[in-house]
């Protein structure tokens, strides 16, 4: 199954899209962060443009107006970054509203279905390692 993950602003405005794949109709908060981060590091890998458009900010990187430039080209760590999001959602650096209930736990089971809505919302920059 298909899911479209928003960033979206605290007044509702959509800044990004991300879809990803979704295996059981049941899965976590946490797998879901994973598999957004692990998304959007592969697709940077892959495609090496000059701005990465991330949940999170990879170290070694400067932040710009839609985005973050890495200072030297060089592959992103898919696993740093996915405990670095972990991380931040703990403490409170951004929020999931799913459904229009905010996420609160790793573990937090979720039904996804194909009218699920899942919006992250960054409440500060977000630096990492």
């Amino acid at each position: 199954m298909k899911l479209v993950l928003k960033d979206t602003t605290l007044t509702g405005d959509i800044l990004n899209q991300i879809t990803i794949a979704v295996e059981n109709e049941r899965t976590t908060v946490k797998e879901l962060i994973a598999a957004r981060v692990t998304s959007e590091v592969t697709s940077f890998n892959e495609k090496q443009p000059e701005v990465f458009k991330g949940l999170i900010q990879p170290s070694e990187t400067e932040k710009i107006l839609n985005g973050f430039r890495l200072k030297k080209k060089k592959k992103i760590d898919v696993e740093q970054q996915i405990l670095i999001a972990y991380d931040a959602f703990q403490k409170n650096g951004y929020f999931i509203l799913i459904d229009d209930e905010q996420a609160t736990e790793l573990e937090q089971e979720v039904l996804i279905s194909k009218d699920t809505s899942v919006h992250f919302i960054k409440l500060t920059p977000l630096i990492g390692g």
